[in-house]
């Protein structure tokens, strides 16, 4: 048995167009084009735009930060048009997992999913660490069990996981209306951030654009410093065009996510046409508001005066507009409640589309037979997350999140091609312009800013590649679908 068998895509395309297997429950297709967009941009707007804007800004790149927004949103745009051919003509459950099984093969499908397990549950756990800091701040809630600092359990993050973990587990549609709520709050208030600040933009604070290159303080070299600096023996250091590309590489955690629309093919309407719209719509709406709030902060505020805690809160407090904070934090706990539960509803799916093809057990994808939602993996998720978020202080693993997306997105990219040579008569409601070039640019891009990663991220990526490697040949190599249809087939 080879560890590269691929999945016919004859299987997937059956699998998900069938409303149950054995008459067993199926997901339910509820989901519209404003759907998506709502989950996709309640996912990316988050912990990227009220913290990752003023701490790369002051630490890394000064005013240059705006353009490592545009180049990470280049970047993700080129992932998501590679995603938005293979969404809308595989659209199925496990978004790059599932399309990883059906063209690079089942190490490479078991590599992705155990790497977008690692994203979901760790974005979902950092931010809820965010959600509950912030909710303390607005209601002087105790520091010890809300806050980041000094506290053996954090018990508002444990407590909004449970909560949104119940609401994903009933259902995709009530998801989908809490998310549309919570997304028009966060847009409508980080829209008047950028109106409202623009009238404190001083010239002053944003010359010179990029800072001159500075060598990097104390605690920045060895497995600190960015793997490019450490293979080319470069001495290490902030600003500058290398600050900004590395920054680039940091703030690339405020677009992950957007993938989770992918997961959502089975349970969308009209899949063919919704996942690509759901797709570009999530990414173009994402970045423009990345690019004009994070202009605003750094025009209104000199960057190395940059509160690292509030940026945005802070900012226009410096200027006297205190009342604005107040805004700006109803939409920062608004914002993190739609991630934290976009994160769980992505976990359940690809979950689901795992042990659906048994590289983990097949029971725990079992469909509630009511709520339509594959509840017990969902259920295992939300309690993975609440141990994570209320006991681990996780605020430094954001890189790592980064680094998990972009793994994704470099094999997402180069299976468009393959996939194309192994299937030319499929049926593509969307194509990717400039094929092969463009995916081939987009993985590259992906990899470089990979490569702009500390070497601990690095490390740390390893041993959970090392942890899945283990569960795989020890459970998934022998029991998996493909692998029994084998065997039966030899017999």
């Amino acid at each position: 048995m080879s560890v590269l068998r691929t999945k016919p895509i004859s299987d997937v395309i059956a699998q998900s167009e069938a409303d149950g297997e054995d008459g067993r429950p199926g997901l339910k297709r509820r989901l519209g084009a404003r759907d998506l967009t709502g989950f996709g941009i309640g996912i990316v707007i988050g912990t990227g735009i009220f913290t990752l804007t003023g701490l790369e800004a002051r630490d890394s790149a000064g005013p240059g930060v705006v353009i490592s927004f545009a180049i990470a949103g280049v970047v993700a745009l080129l992932a998501a048009l590679c995603y938005a051919e293979l969404a809308s003509s595989v659209p199925a459950a496990g978004s790059a997992y599932t399309y990883a099984y059906a063209t690079m093969g089942e190490i490479v499908a078991w590599i992705i999913g155990w790497d977008l397990l690692l994203e979901f549950a760790l974005g979902a756990a950092v931010v809820a660490r965010g959600w509950s800091g912030y909710l303390a701040e607005l209601f002087d809630l105790p520091v010890a069990w809300f806050g980041e600092e000094g506290s053996v359990v954090n018990l508002g993050a444990i407590g909004i996981v449970l909560l949104l973990g119940v609401v994903a587990i009933i259902g995709v549609r009530e998801s989908a209306r809490v998310t549309n709520v919570l997304v028009l709050v966060k847009v409508a208030i980080c829209v008047f951030i950028v109106i409202a600040g623009a009238f404190f933009v001083k010239a002053a604070n944003l010359t010179p654009f990029v800072p001159p290159a500075e060598p990097a303080g104390g605690g920045e070299g060895g497995i600190k410093q960015p793997v490019t600096q450490a293979l080319f023996g470069l001495e290490p250091s902030v600003f500058g065009f290398v600050g900004v590309l590395s920054a680039a590489a940091v703030v690339f955690f405020a677009y992950t996510g957007f993938e989770a629309v992918a997961n959502l093919g089975e349970e969308t309407r009209r899949p063919r046409r919704d996942l690509t719209l759901g797709l570009l719509g999530t990414l173009l709406i994402s970045t423009v508001l990345y690019i004009g709030v994070s202009l605003v902060l750094v025009g209104m505020v000199p960057y190395d005066q940059i509160d690292r805690g509030a940026p945005i809160a802070a900012a226009f407090e410096a200027v006297g507009a205190s009342w604005a904070g107040i805004l700006v934090s109803i939409a920062a706990v608004a914002g993190l409640t739609s991630v934290i539960l976009v994160d769980l509803v992505a976990m359940g799916r690809i979950g689901f589309a795992i042990s659906r093809d048994g590289l983990i057990p097949p029971s725990v994808a079992t469909i509630h037979p009511r709520w339509g939602t594959p509840y017990r993996i969902s259920a295992v998720m939300t309690v993975v997350v609440a141990l994570l978020a209320g006991f681990l202080p996780l605020s430094a693993l954001a890189d790592l999140v980064s680094i998990g997306a972009l793994c994704a997105f470099v094999l997402v990219s180069v299976a468009v091609p393959i996939l194309r040579r192994k299937r030319p008569e499929l049926d593509r409601p969307f194509k990717v312009p400039f094929n092969p070039v463009l995916p081939i640019v987009s993985a590259v891009a992906c990899l470089y800013l990979m490569l702009n990663l500390s070497v601990e991220t690095w490390l740390r990526f390893g041993a959970w590649m090392l942890l899945g490697a283990i569960i795989y040949f020890g459970y998934g190599y022998r029991r998996n679908r493909l692998a029994e249809r084998e065997h039966h087939a030899a017999g």
